[in-house]
């Protein structure tokens, strides 16, 4: 940093040469494709779909809108193409619209290099400054994008013709780097209209002042789908001018899912108390929200976010670490009956159709989550429902089992162990998900684990009967 020209002679010097915000950004990313460097670190799904339709966009040096449901990343792959502009830009010293030296736009701009010529001072804007971002909101005004005449500036003595009693917007300060207006929809059609003229001719004028402003920019959109209830819609021919539109999408399969939890829900605490996570369990979280995506009780066009699987993955881990806490335990597995924890944290992430009544919401959860449990254990290789008939004739003969997010493991294995052969079952399913955790410090509480999910898909199979209130659970007939 401290050897980059602060002059503009010395930037002269240096061989410096300007060019165009696309241009720089479709110049890094070529070198990024050729020594094969990671385009977008961290986004996970997207590598056969969404991925190839940002680099050609890049590549034809086009404006972008994503265009997707909530929750698919779209604000913050948006924020990650400043990775593909330069580290460093040179700028006119103080200049509020990153003047190029070589080529101001700004009245300032040019009077600086007027005044001091080759000892004009340069400064330095690192890429992240290069990025500004709007919630497009519908109190939004052209004023805020574009720009105002500033009455303090005129109070001062400035003449209204000068072009120095203007106020910048966010637009114009975006000069030289990228622009994004999240959720386009919210934003008002006569501001929408607005925007013509930046995106067709990339020029501003502020106040039918005499100023042509030609700005360098990337521009770039996010938007929910047009037919999403209660939302605006992007005027057609502001559309028109968007170079590609990429449509974004939810995790195509439950490992992607589950690989999102895994990189994105906090998980590393620094408590006293380890909670393990069952490989089952954690299908069972990702199940729901993949549930829940195609539920006719769900508004589909409203979606069903990541982020409730990655909230219900954190809530299952604090259930998990409560019980341990409470019974002055060092290390707590994560349980069926800890899939309650999973209500609080579904609630407002998903969204009723019209159809359905107000007030259904925590019952609609808990039927996700029975179906989420079914499928997972339909899915679970050498499981049957038939192979516990003699967990069934129990219950029938008029026993009953209760259960809870609050026992502690060793009194349910006794309770279990009355139930004849159910203990050997479950040792033999233990060691079928996973013989390290079966054989290792936790396998009491794994073993408690693996049982309530055995008696929960015998449920979820109609062959016990559940009642539960709260974190109590009682099975039976």
């Amino acid at each position: 940093m401290t050897n980059l020209p602060r002059t503009l002679g010395e930037l002269r010097a240096s061989g410096y040469h300007n060019r165009s915000v696309k241009t720089e950004m479709r110049a890094n990313l070529l070198r990024k494709l050729r020594v094969g460097e990671p385009l977008f670190p961290g986004i996970v799904g997207y590598d056969e779909t969404v991925i190839p339709q940002v680099v050609n966009a890049i590549l034809s040096q086009h404006d972008l809108l994503f265009l997707g449901l909530r929750g698919q990343g779209k604000t913050r792959m948006l924020r990650m193409l400043t990775q593909f502009l330069d580290e460093q830009l040179p700028v006119i010293a103080d200049s509020e619209v990153n003047d190029d030296p070589l080529r101001p736009i700004s009245k300032f701009g040019r009077d600086m290099l007027a005044k001091h010529g080759d000892e004009c001072q340069v400064a330095w804007v690192p890429r992240e400054k290069r990025y500004q971002e709007k919630l497009a909101t519908p109190d939004v005004t052209i004023a805020d994008l574009i720009g105002e005449l500033d009455l303090i500036k005129h109070a001062e003595g400035r003449h209204l013709s000068n072009e120095d009693v203007l106020h910048f917007g966010l637009i114009p300060r975006s000069h030289r780097g990228i622009f994004c207006m999240n959720e386009l929809p919210d934003l008002s059609p006569k501001i929408q209209v607005g925007l013509f003229n930046v995106l067709e001719e990339r020029d501003v004028q502020i106040r039918g002042f005499p100023i042509r402003l030609e700005l360098d920019l990337m521009m770039v959109f996010s938007a929910n789908p047009e037919d999403y209830t209660n939302r605006g819609r992007i005027v057609t021919p502001l559309k028109d001018r968007i170079g590609s539109v990429i449509h974004t999408h939810y995790p195509l399969t439950r490992d992607l899912g589950l690989q999102i939890i895994h990189d994105n829900a906090w998980t590393d605490r620094a408590g006293d108390v380890q909670v393990i996570v069952p490989r089952f369990l954690q299908e069972i979280v990702e199940e729901m929200s993949r549930l829940s995506r195609v539920s006719p009780h769900v508004n589909q066009a409203s979606g069903v976010s990541v982020r409730m699987s990655i909230a219900n993955y954190e809530n299952l881990i604090s259930n998990a670490e409560r019980r341990a806490v409470l019974l002055g335990e060092s290390h707590a597995v994560a349980r069926i009956s800890d899939l309650t924890a999973l209500v609080a944290s579904s609630r407002g992430k998903l969204e009723l159709s019209l159809s359905e009544e107000t007030g259904q919401e925590d019952k609609l959860i808990s039927r996700l989550i029975g179906e989420a449990v079914k499928n997972v254990f339909d899915a679970t290789p050498n499981l049957k429902p038939s192979q516990f008939r003699n967990v069934v004739e129990h219950f029938e003969s008029g026993q009953s089992l209760e259960s809870g997010d609050r026992i502690a493991a060793p009194e349910f294995l006794r309770r279990i162990g009355t139930i004849s052969g159910f203990s050997r079952q479950v040792e033999q399913l233990a060691k079928q998900l996973d013989p390290h955790l079966a054989t290792g410090p936790s396998a009491s509480e794994f073993l408690v684990s693996v049982a309530e999910f055995l008696l929960d898909g015998l449920h979820c199979h109609n062959r016990l009967n559940k009642s539960q209130k709260s974190g109590d659970v009682s099975y039976g007939r």
